[in-house]
């Protein structure tokens, strides 16, 4: 018999957080997360708690966990795409249907007593952190902050009467192998001209957050299920790319001396934690330290990306993307990063994934995000 039991503690939090790991112990591609950063995750902790109410659950099967989900209300969400909106996250099961079943069940019935009509997801907590389901790619570990997941989790998410909404690229891309053909070239030459770029200026770091936070907003505001970054967000997440991100891997590009456009490169984390089983202590974070600020990491991620608004429809939009990527293109190679991860693309962001793939860019993973009316 399968007994579904909410998460009200930090017993069961624990619980909730670390089950993944046994679910995923036989697979070699399994990156267990830091569990301290996940506590503070679903904790008041998370910048985003300010917006998002969350639940969480597990399932039980003769004592022990076979599953879990959270449920999510975002209300800056529901500002820009209704009231009845609500979400769905962090899906882990046995593959078992009644289990999926009696896990879905919960969530949906804690968001309809939120006045949810409309749920989508997996987002953990919402579309600007982990994002979308694994459906290609289970062959290669995930990258710094991408989801995870098994084979039949698709099928088992279907059955409970989703569909999908959009489906996320992960674009792989090994930076010695990266090639401009010459009508690209030729247009960025003629776009240097009028565009400058230039790394983040860290002596005023606040000030640079907020200039990346207003590109960002305006670049994804007519994205699929956009939500905003608030000031608060944007200035917690400086604080955490402050210690993992060199100065060199964030660069802002300009016209006229106004910024419209940026890029961030992060370190692979996954590759310097790996080995950690989820642990910093006791000796956990001096490994991280070295591979992060020593020895170096060989992979990395470009998670955030943006051109404003203004510009993604006119000329020079997709050029300066490439100017930024190119950009990016020289440190990684300095930095002897041999692959990197551009991640997550819309599947609907066509402009930006035939430049990708023009320059050398291969998809390799897709993740979908999934929509039911209640």
């Amino acid at each position: 018999m399968i007994h579904i039991e909410k998460v009200s503690n930090k017993r069961q939090l624990k619980s909730f957080i670390e089950f993944p790991s046994s679910l995923f112990q036989n697979d070699p591609n399994w990156i267990n997360p830091l569990y301290i950063e996940r506590l503070e995750h679903f904790s008041k902790k998370n910048p985003a708690a300010a917006h998002i109410k969350w639940q969480t659950w597990v399932a039980k099967k003769e004592g022990k966990i076979v599953g879990r989900i959270s449920a999510q209300v975002d209300t800056l969400h529901r500002e820009l795409h209704g009231e009845e909106t609500g979400h769905f996250g962090t899906i882990d099961a046995i593959d078992d249907t009644e289990v999926f079943s009696r896990l879905f069940s919960a969530a949906e019935n804690w968001l309809a007593s939120k006045g949810a009509r409309k749920i989508s997801g997996p987002f953990s907590l919402n579309i600007n952190q982990e994002s979308g389901l694994l459906i290609e790619g289970f062959d290669t570990p995930p990258s710094a902050m991408m989801t995870h997941g098994k084979p039949y989790y698709a099928a088992r998410v279907e059955e409970q009467g989703y569909a999908q909404g959009t489906d996320l690229f992960a674009y792989s891309m090994r930076p010695s192998e990266l090639h401009f053909p010459p009508s690209l070239a030729k247009l960025m030459a003629r776009a240097r001209k009028k565009v400058s770029i230039r790394c983040l200026n860290r002596k005023k770091f606040s000030e640079e957050m907020q200039v990346l936070r207003q590109i960002f907003n305006s670049a994804w505001q007519k994205n699929w299920g956009f939500v905003p970054f608030t000031e608060h967000e944007f200035a917690v997440m400086g604080e955490q790319l402050k210690f993992l991100v060199p100065d060199d891997m964030i660069f802002i590009a300009e016209i006229d001396s106004v910024p419209v456009a940026f890029i961030i490169g992060l370190p692979n984390i996954n590759e310097a934690t790996a080995d950690l089983n989820g642990r910093l202590f006791p000796t956990g974070w001096i490994k991280l330290l070295w591979r992060l600020k020593v020895s170096g990491v060989r992979s990395a991620r470009v998670p955030l990306m943006g051109v404003k608004l203004e510009h993604q429809f006119s000329r020079i939009g997709p050029v300066i993307a490439l100017l930024l990527i190119e950009a990016l293109q020289a440190v990684f190679s300095e930095r002897k990063i041999e692959t990197v991860e551009m991640s997550w693309i819309l599947e609907s962001n066509s402009g930006m994934r035939n430049i990708l793939e023009k320059i050398g860019a291969v998809p390799y993973k897709r993740y979908r995000l999934y929509e039911k009316q209640l």
